[in-house]
């Protein structure tokens, strides 16, 4: 029987062969993808959000970045479990195949596995990174500090 982490480890070898998530995610799984709900980040990036389809939301999401993006780099840094709690962190390497923009960000993820499978899976990464690959104009003018003027990107 593996482990909690061995099935994480297993999901993370294999984020690209549906034959292998579908076995190993639970029906009614839930997958967190970067937010909760933001229907703008939506826009920029679709399958964020919270899926409760079982592996079709997993499935789904490893799909759509690897159509949009090529992947450079995938590392795990840090693999920690305790009963049915994983936790993941590392970073990513990503070239936007449309536009050939490179971005690197940290990642970090929860999973929880009962009976090998994953039943809840919660990955988040800097969206502003990743979002910004797409950005063909200036980002827009932003204002965060009370002491300070506006500024744009």
């Amino acid at each position: 029987m593996k482990t909690s982490l061995e099935t994480i480890e297993l999901f993370l070898a294999h984020t690209t062969n549906p034959d292998v998530i579908a076995s190993i995610v639970d029906p009614k799984a839930t997958y967190i993808s970067l937010n909760f709900n933001n229907p703008e980040l939506k826009k920029i990036l679709p399958w964020t959000g919270t899926h409760h389809q079982g592996a079709k939301g997993f499935i789904d999401t490893f799909a759509g970045v690897n159509e949009l993006w090529s992947i450079l780099g995938f590392e795990v840094q840090d693999l920690f479990s305790e009963d049915e709690k994983v936790a993941v962190f590392g970073s990513f390497t990503y070239v936007l195949k449309t536009l050939d923009k490179q971005v690197t960000s940290p990642f970090s993820l929860l999973a929880k596995v009962k009976d090998e499978k994953v039943y809840h899976f919660m990955f988040m990464e800097d969206t502003f990174a990743t979002s910004g690959t797409y950005i063909l104009t200036p980002a827009g003018t932003f204002h965060n500090d009370p002491n300070e003027t506006e500024f744009s990107l």
